[in-house]
């Protein structure tokens, strides 16, 4: 199984299927509008311009688990990705990421890379970067700043591209 067995909602409602990202590098990240670490938005476009024209994608999901930190209607979470942060990498619609509703894109993600303190996802901001392939490289703590993503970004693009 890969993250190509997958499909998400968008935050326009339209259905994606995860093998539209067929083979581009991609990082996973669960966001929230009322997060300590939503600053994050910043780095994530950066890294979303500065590696895109190299076959790299940022799939934004928003989660509401943490601290009630994702209040808004997927409209509203859009607006304000564009208004605050413009965004440019998709936004898909509010979903759980831990527990019986867990979308199972995340169920998937965390049984191939557990955190620190097991599988569960501990708050917003975490990320998988997943290779090419459609395989989980690797695992992210929200403390993780995105601009520190780089050489992990780019030492996949040139190992893949060789």
């Amino acid at each position: 199984m890969t993250i190509y067995d997958f499909s998400a909602r968008l935050g326009t409602g339209a259905e994606r299927h995860l093998a539209d990202y067929r083979g581009k590098e991609l990082l996973v990240v669960n966001v929230a509008s009322e997060c300590g670490f939503t600053p994050q938005y910043i780095g994530l476009q950066g890294l979303y311009e500065q590696f895109r024209p190299r076959g790299f994608e940022i799939l934004g999901f928003p989660c509401d688990q943490f601290g009630h930190q994702e209040p808004g209607s997927d409209a509203e979470i859009a607006t304000f990705c564009d208004r605050t942060y413009g965004i440019t990498f998709p936004i898909f619609a509010k979903i759980e990421v831990n527990g019986k509703n867990a979308h199972p894109l995340f169920g998937w993600l965390r049984q191939q890379k557990g955190g620190l303190l097991g599988d569960a996802i501990k708050w917003n901001f975490t990320k998988f970067l997943i290779d090419r392939s459609g395989a989980v490289h690797a695992r992210f703590a929200p403390t993780t700043k995105p601009e520190s993503l780089i050489s992990d970004i780019e030492g996949l693009l040139e190992g893949e591209s060789s």
